[in-house]
C-alpha cells in the first residue's frame, strides 16, 4: 500500500508524462510513411527507394522492424535495472529524467535525412535515428508505467489513474496528428514553398514541447513519498520466466499485441485513407484524429463505471469486436453510396469507444496482474511485466507499419489503392485474433473467476 495518497494534482503531473512520450512515438507511427514514402500527390517528395528485399519486403518495413528488434532486447535490460534499482530517489523517475533528451533528439534527427531525395543513405540514417529513438523512448516508458500499480492501491484506483494517463496519450495524438496542420502554418509563416522543411521544422518544435511535457512527472513527484516499492532479486532470466508463467498475462499479451498491430495500420494509414480512398486534403487527417480522440473521452466515465458493474472483461471483447468491424469498412472507403466525408465521419466516430475502453482498461488489467503476482511471489517485478508487455506493443506496432509500408508496393495512389484497401483486412484479422485470445483470460473480480 502506498505510504501516502497520491493526490489529484500529482496524478494529473503523471498523466503529463504519457503526453509527451505520446506525441512523439506517434509522430514516428503517423508520419514516417508519409514522410519517407509519400503518395503521389502530397507534395512531398520520396526519400527512400521502393526496392523489394527476397521478393517480398521492402526497405521501409525492413528499417521499421530492424529498429524495434534492437529496442527490444533494450526493454528487459531497462525493466530489470528499474526493478533491482536502490536509488535514494526511487525505482523509476531517475530512470526517466535521464532518457528524455536522447528520445526528443533522435526523434527529431529521424525526420532530417541526409540527402534531398530518393537514397539508400537515408535509409541507413533512418535505422540507426530509429534505433536511437526506441532506446530513449523505452528507457522512459518502462519505469513510467511500472509506477501505475506502486502509486494506485485499488482496482478503482488503477483504472482512475489508467484513465488519466489514456487521456494524456490521447492528447498526444491530437497533437501529433496535426503535424501537417501546422506545417500548413509554418509554411505562411516563413514563406517557403518546401513542403519538407515546413514539416522538419513542426516535428522538431513538437519533440522539444513534448521533452518539457515529460519532465513534469520527474519533478513533481516524489517517488519515495507516493510508494514503498521494495526492490527485486532475480536475475534477467527468472524474472522473464516469471511473467511468462502467468497464465493470465499471456492472453493478455498476445491480444494486446493484435490489437497494436492493428492500431499502428490505423495510424500509419489515416492520412492515405484521407488523402487517397477518400479524396479529401491531407488537413482533414489531423482534424479527423482529434476528433475520434476527443469523442472517446466522453465514453471515459461509462468505462469507469462499466468496469465496476460487470469487469473489465466484457467491455474488451466487445471493443475487440466493434473494431474488427471497423477494419472491414476501410476496405470499402469510397465506395459507400455517401459522400467521402460521411464515410470518414462514420468511421471515426465508431472508432471512439473501442479507442478509449482498449486505451483504459489494459494497463489496469495488467497493473492487476502485476500486482497480484507479486503478493504471490514475493518479488516486486512490476517493471518486468510492464517490459515484456511493452516489448510486444513495440512489436505490433513495429510489424503494423511494416506491414502498412509491405501492402503501399500493391497500390496507395490515387486510382491504384489496392495496397491500402488490404489493410482494412489484415486490421480484421488482426482483431479478431485479439477477441479470441482474450476471450481465455480469467478476470478476478473479488472471490469470482471469469
Amino acid at each position: 500500500m502506498p505510504v501516502a495518497k497520491l493526490p489529484f494534482s500529482k496524478q494529473l503531473a503523471y498523466a503529463c508524462g504519457m503526453i509527451g512520450w505520446s506525441i512523439m512515438t506517434n509522430i514516428i507511427i503517423v508520419m514516417l510513411p508519409y514522410f519517407y514514402l509519400p503518395p503521389s500527390n502530397a507534395g512531398l517528395m520520396p526519400l527512400v527507394p521502393q526496392l523489394l528485399v527476397f521478393g517480398i519486403f521492402n526497405i521501409m518495413s525492413l528499417i521499421a522492424a530492424s529498429g524495434r528488434f534492437i529496442d527490444a532486447i533494450f526493454d528487459p535490460c531497462i525493466a530489470l535495472l528499474s526493478d533491482k534499482s536502490n536509488n535514494a530517489k526511487g525505482r523509476r523517475i531517475p530512470f526517466m529524467k535521464w532518457a528524455i533528451l536522447p528520445a526528443v533528439i533522435f526523434c527529431t534527427l529521424t525526420f532530417y535525412p541526409p540527402v534531398k531525395g530518393e537514397s539508400i543513405n537515408n535509409a541507413i540514417w533512418l535505422t540507426s535515428t530509429l534505433i536511437c529513438f526506441f532506446m530513449g523512448a523505452t528507457a522512459y516508458i518502462i519505469p513510467y508505467n511500472a509506477l501505475l500499480p506502486e502509486l494506485a492501491d485499488t482496482a478503482a484506483e488503477k483504472v482512475k489513474l489508467s484513465s488519466l494517463q489514456q487521456v494524456g496519450f490521447v492528447i498526444g495524438i491530437i497533437i501529433s496528428a496535426l503535424v501537417n496542420n501546422y506545417a500548413d502554418l509554418v509554411q505562411h509563416l516563413i514563406h517557403t514553398a518546401n513542403r519538407d522543411m515546413a514539416v522538419q521544422y513542426t516535428i522538431c518544435g513538437l519533440c522539444v514541447f513534448a521533452g518539457l511535457v515529460m519532465l513534469v512527472p520527474v519533478f513533481a513527484i516524489d517517488e519515495k513519498k507516493y510508494s514503498n516499492s521494495v526492490p527485486s532479486h532475480l536475475p534477467l532470466a527468472a524474472a522473464i520466466r516469471l511473467t511468462f508463467s502467468n497464465r493470465n498475462f499471456k492472453y493478455y499479451l498476445i491480444s494486446d499485441f493484435s490489437y497494436y498491430m492493428a492500431l499502428s495500420i490505423i495510424s500509419s494509414g489515416l492520412l492515405f485513407f484521407v488523402t487517397v480512398l477518400l479524396r479529401l486534403p491531407e488537413s482533414m487527417g489531423g482534424l479527423l484524429m482529434g476528433i475520434m480522440v476527443l469523442f472517446s473521452l466522453t465514453f471515459y466515465p461509462l468505462i469507469n463505471y462499466l468496469s465496476k458493474r460487470i469487469g473489465k472483461k466484457p467491455i474488451m471483447l466487445f471493443s475487440f469486436g466493434l473494431l474488427s468491424l471497423i477494419f472491414v469498412a476501410i476496405f470499402f472507403l469510397g465506395k459507400f453510396p455517401l459522400s467521402s466525408t460521411a464515410q470518414v465521419y462514420i468511421l471515426v466516430l465508431s472508432t471512439s469507444f473501442p479507442l478509449a475502453s482498449l486505451g483504459i482498461l489494459p494497463n489496469a488489467i495488467l497493473a492487476e496482474i502485476a500486482q497480484n503476482d507479486a503478493k504471490r511471489t514475493g518479488e516486486n517485478s512490476e517493471g518486468m511485466f510492464f517490459a515484456v508487455k511493452y516489448l510486444f506493443v513495440k512489436l505490433g506496432q513495429t510489424l503494423g507499419i511494416a506491414l502498412f509500408a509491405f501492402l503501399t508496393v500493391y497500390g496507395k495512389d490515387p486510382g491504384n489503392d489496392y495496397g491500402l484497401r488490404l489493410n482494412g483486412i489484415c486490421g480484421f484479422v488482426l482483431c479478431l485474433l485479439a477477441l479470441l485470445f482474450f476471450s481465455r483470460f480469467r478476470e478476478q473480480r473479488g472471490s469470482e473467476i471469469k
